[in-house]
């Protein structure tokens, strides 16, 4: 049965919060950076110009995916993917891949740079959807199928090396996985040779287990591996309560390194105090509530997982970087979602909540029975009429 809806937007809040991150970044993003970027390139505005540039994009693209339909995204999902693994296998091309802080995970594409990898992982997220709702019961072969494409797409991540994202999109498909209602047992099959290939990356490569170590005491390497998250604990123990002002940190003057993106939050802490950094994540709270929400309404599989799985990686992203910053898990290189300086990340994850939106907009106009599904762990809970 299908009623008209009087509702204009899809999820109006969903959009609104998303935008005011996004604005709220950019202000951040200048506060942060001005003096990093008067001292390098003799123009304060160096990267909230880039930015900006990236957000009008962005803003577009998140218009133009709210007004389609999601279950299109669902029969060209396998396309999306097989671009996004392209894309990251052309990263070790010569003269493709772009070489910075000793990874490569940027690809040249002449007018821009951009990071497959955030496209990767909302590509991800749409073939599962797509893979474990085509029947009525998940087989063998479409979970493996979904389990080769998320280790290839990590694969591929790792060689980078970006370990962090990594793991996040390993965190999301695992979480894709069970809430679509793949069999445990089929994850104990997976889950000794996925830990056992953790263990052997963190012990092959020297930094990373330097991270570690530096996580566990970081005042035992202050002007080393330590250096990133002391300058992190200082600029949050500065803040206090209130902060000493927007515009008025210390730690930016170039002694927090990456203060524009990956520790954007430590400048909040900082100028805003805990107050700042409460609503930054209050607001962050409530865009994944919509998003979960969106979820739970959805009139037909594919949209719910679809959008479940969106919002996850939304707020895998964000609880990361957070620990990171307060020092609660080793540092990696993941910039918060919508505040931290980066086009890539920013056009993806307002390009998502498009998606999002694009899913609430057809709630709203139906009303429709939810869809059982045998073993899933998670069904639209769209009331009936």
């Amino acid at each position: 049965m299908r009623l008209k809806s009087s509702r204009a937007f899809g999820c109006a809040p969903l959009v609104a919060i998303a935008v005011g991150l996004s604005l709220f970044g950019l202000l951040m993003q200048y506060s942060a950076s001005s003096y990093a970027a008067f001292t390098r390139t003799g123009d304060e505005f160096f990267f909230v110009k880039k930015q900006a540039v990236a957000m009008v994009a962005s803003f577009c693209c998140m218009l133009f995916f709210s007004r389609v339909d999601a279950r299109i995204l669902a029969k060209i999902s396998p396309v999306l993917l097989v671009v996004s693994i392209a894309a990251l296998a052309a990263l070790f091309i010569p003269g493709l891949g772009v070489e910075m802080y000793g990874a490569t995970r940027w690809l040249n594409l002449g007018f821009a740079t951009v990071q497959p990898s955030e496209f990767a992982k909302f590509a991800l997220v749409l073939f599962i959807s797509a893979t474990l709702t085509k029947d009525r019961e998940i087989g063998k072969g479409a979970f493996f199928l979904c389990a080769f494409a998320a280790i290839s797409v990590c694969v591929l991540i790792m060689l980078e090396p970006n370990m962090s994202i990594a793991v996040l999109v390993a965190l999301v498909a695992v979480f894709m996985m069970f809430v679509c209602g793949v069999k445990l047992k089929w994850f104990a099959a997976l889950s000794v040779p996925a830990i056992a290939a953790a263990v052997l990356l963190i012990v092959a490569e020297p930094y990373r287990l330097k991270r570690l170590l530096a996580f566990l005491d970081p005042w035992a390497s202050p002007l080393g591996e330590g250096y990133q998250l002391i300058q992190s604990y200082y600029a949050l123990g500065s803040g206090g309560i209130f902060g000493v002002g927007l515009f008025n940190s210390r730690q930016k003057y170039l002694f927090l390194p990456f203060a524009e993106s990956d520790f954007v939050f430590a400048v909040v802490g900082e100028e805003l105090g805990f107050l700042g950094c409460a609503a930054v994540l209050a607001a962050f709270c409530a865009l994944i509530y919509f998003g979960f929400r969106t979820a739970a309404e959805s009139e037909d599989v594919f949209s719910a997982y679809a959008a479940a799985g969106i919002t996850s990686v939304i707020a895998f992203q964000t609880l990361l970087n957070v620990a990171v910053v307060t020092g609660s898990i080793p540092p990696t290189g993941l910039p918060m979602p919508f505040l931290g300086y980066g086009g890539s990340s920013l056009v993806t994850f307002c390009s998502a909540v498009g998606v999002l939106d694009s899913i609430a907009r057809r709630n709203s106009r139906t009303r429709l029975f939810p869809v059982e599904r045998k073993g899933a762990r998670f069904l639209p809970l769209r009331h009936t009429l």
